[in-house]
């Protein structure tokens, strides 16, 4: 049955924590998913949850602690000692351990990884912290089981007894030479079937996916769904084995990703959340607000320098609305579109093929509709030159509309900023200055005022 966190349980757990009842709250949590202690410990503030985390088995609070939101832990872990942290710290994979350093000030992380009992899992932990966060190096986790091609079957198989009672959980063997390097992977059927006296070297499998401390996080989510990997090594520069990310790790890095995109495309420059304080949540908003009040004021001004016509024919003032929606629209739907295909790598072959495909498809788009708004000028008894000028307008700025949000993603790819930024208020805003612009010029062409 699925865990709930009911109003009930939740008053229970704040009375026992208020009461100090150590023996009921262990009872309580035994049995429970180190994920439903981290909705518990959410619903709680700060002091409560705190007193929690002190009370339980490390085994479990340590993973619940990496599950809760990372403001909510930065205040738990400020509450805690040095002593306390490093408890926690010890019971987690390495890649995990750093990430909460990380969060931890610099005067801290020292003392805490001074407290760390394990010495080799300090040493693996620090090691972690010297790789950028947006790096395989700053992703990865030093835990993996790894054999050596000189070892024969009978040692692989002690060894990797030892190894993996380490390791939360095996997902491949590597196989490396004398200098710790790279060589290929091992398949537990081939060892398991393999004469007690064969080498590794005889057995291994020399075929095996990889990617560079250096490379990018993008790059390694790009090659583990490519190739359906549920882990991949990570090797220095000279290709020696370094630690292996896991897809859980990755799930977390697109989750994240995901969010930051769907924040930027909605206008929003930087990583918030809705219980943030207002001046952060200003800082966030305002900069796109600001660029969407010039784009506004860009389009009375143009509006202004025709006065003429709206004064000649003020029936294209009603229709404004509508040519400034049609191209936001159709930037929004075409700078989508290319920024997923560039996040997952499917933006191929020239920019020539792809302008005639996007003019294309904006021909038979912007015609179809062209010929909606004839048909109802039609019934509502409108001029048919205006109703002629409003088509072809609409035409014309649904091509603008859409090679601007196709290639302005592909430009800001090529000059390393985040194409997502085209997706919200850039493209809306611009599409709706060089729309009004292209409606009152074509309707002054058309209809001569």
């Amino acid at each position: 049955m699925a865990f709930e966190l009911t109003k009930e349980l939740t008053d229970e757990i704040k009375d026992l924590i208020n009461n100090k009842n150590e023996v009921k709250l262990s009872v309580l949590y035994n049995d429970l998913h180190f994920a439903d202690l981290a909705e518990i410990l959410e619903a709680l503030n700060v002091q409560e949850a705190t007193y929690l985390i002190k009370v339980l088995e490390t085994e479990k609070t340590s993973e619940a602690l990496m599950e809760v939101e990372e403001d909510f832990r930065e205040d738990i872990l400020k509450k805690l000692s040095a002593k306390e942290i490093a408890e926690e710290l010890d019971e987690l994979d390495t890649d995990d351990a750093a990430d909460i350093l990380n969060e931890l000030p610099v005067e801290r992380i020292e003392n805490v990884i001074a407290e760390i009992e394990d010495e080799d899992h300090a040493e693996n932990i620090v090691d972690l912290l010297r790789y950028e966060d947006d790096t395989a190096g700053g992703l990865m986790a030093k835990e993996l089981v790894k054999v050596n091609e000189n070892w024969t079957v009978t040692q692989c198989l002690n060894e990797i007894r030892l190894q993996a009672e380490g390791v939360t959980r095996v997902h491949s063997i590597y196989v490396v030479d004398n200098s710790n390097k790279l060589k290929g992977r091992l398949s537990l059927k081939d060892l398991m079937v393999a004469p007690a006296s064969y080498n590794i070297s005889q057995v291994y499998i020399p075929k095996v996916d990889f990617v560079t401390v250096t490379t990018e996080n993008e790059d390694v989510a790009r090659i583990m769904q490519k190739y359906d990997l549920e882990a991949i090594p990570v090797v220095d520069e000279i290709g020696r084995l370094m630690g292996r990310i896991t897809i859980d790790d990755i799930v977390d890095f697109i989750k994240d990703e995901a969010e930051k995109d769907y924040q930027l495309a909605a206008g929003i420059s930087s990583d918030v959340e809705a219980d943030d304080n207002i001046f952060d949540l200003t800082k966030a908003r305002l900069p796109w607000l600001v660029l969407g009040l010039f784009g506004g004021l860009g389009s009375v001004y143009i509006m202004k320098g025709f006065e003429t016509a709206l004064e000649t024919f003020p029936i294209l003032f009603f229709f404004t609305p509508l040519i400034a929606a049609m191209a936001g629209n159709v930037g929004v739907q075409s700078s989508a579109i290319i920024v997923q295909g560039l996040a997952n790598d499917n933006v191929k072959g020239s920019l020539w093929n792809r302008l005639i495909k996007e003019v294309g498809l904006s021909l038979i788009n912007g015609t179809a509709l062209g010929l909606l708004v004839i048909l109802f000028g039609f019934i509502v008894g409108q001029q048919p030159l205006v109703s002629f000028t409003i088509a072809i307008s609409m035409l014309s700025v649904i091509i603008i509309a859409s090679l601007i949000g196709t290639f302005v993603p592909i430009i800001l790819d090529k000059k390393g900023i985040d194409p997502a930024i085209a997706t919200g208020p850039f493209i809306t805003t611009s599409n709706d200055i060089f729309g009004i612009f292209l409606f009152f010029y074509i309707s002054k062409v058309i209809l001569g005022f």
